[in-house]
């Protein structure tokens, strides 16, 4: 009979490590098999978000990828955001504005759409792990309306029941999602304001940004860093 071989610690450690370089290689071959699939959802669900968060019904617009830095006390934060110029005068007419935060269950991401006085547009919730049923509510038009055509400078973007004067309605025993949409959006109304200058003198050139029939999608986007939470 052969000789049973002896559980060693090095032994164990061999193993550990064959486990772990097979593990390592199914996981790079389904990656690689699935990222570009990955990317073709994220075009189309950024793509999406854009059109929802700042509708443009009867303007011809122009599209500029961009990137907003807003430094806070603690941080230096990136925005990626989609510009939008009417094509014809030039005129700097919107945002969409890319923010996150985290929920009760997770990070939420979100597209935030302003006009250029500030006014908020609309908001589109790309992914989220908040609980169905409580925190999910926040996509329902009975919570996220609250913000639509409401200006910050005036619309104070905190939950109105912890008393620091915010006007937005809270969802139903999901106090933590509402704050964190809520701080989303107004993260990336503070992004707008820090940058809104460069928005106006920033005029895209034919060549840079050509007219287009949809937005340019986040993988399209020049950025100086991802979002810093």
């Amino acid at each position: 009979m052969a000789k049973k071989k002896e559980s060693t610690l090095i032994n164990m450690l061999v193993a550990l490590l064959v486990i772990a370089a097979v593990s390592g290689g199914v996981l790079g071959l389904v990656y690689g098999v699935t990222k570009d699939t990955i990317a073709k959802v994220d075009k189309k669900k950024n793509e999406k978000a854009i059109q929802e968060v700042l509708p443009l019904e009867g303007k011809t617009t122009t599209y500029k990828a961009d990137t907003l830095v807003h430094m806070t006390e603690t941080d230096t934060l990136f925005y990626p955001c989609t510009l939008v110029y009417d094509s014809i005068s030039k005129e700097f007419l919107g945002t969409a504005i890319k923010t996150s935060e985290s929920g009760f269950g997770g990070k939420i991401d979100m597209m935030v759409g302003f006009l250029a006085d500030g006014t908020i547009t609309g908001t589109s919730v790309l992914s989220h792990a908040e609980t169905p049923g409580l925190g999910a509510n926040m996509t329902n038009d009975k919570f996220k309306g609250q913000f639509v055509g409401q200006n910050p400078a005036n619309f104070k973007l905190a939950v109105s029941k912890d008393n620091t004067g915010g006007k937005v309605d809270a969802i139903t025993a999901a106090t933590i999602t509402s704050r964190a949409f809520t701080k989303a959006v107004d993260k990336a109304y503070q992004a707008f304001e820090a940058n809104k200058a460069q928005f106006i003198n920033n005029v895209p050139s034919k060549e840079e940004a050509p007219v287009l029939e949809e937005a340019p999608s986040e993988e399209n986007m020049e950025t100086e860093g991802g979002q810093k939470q």
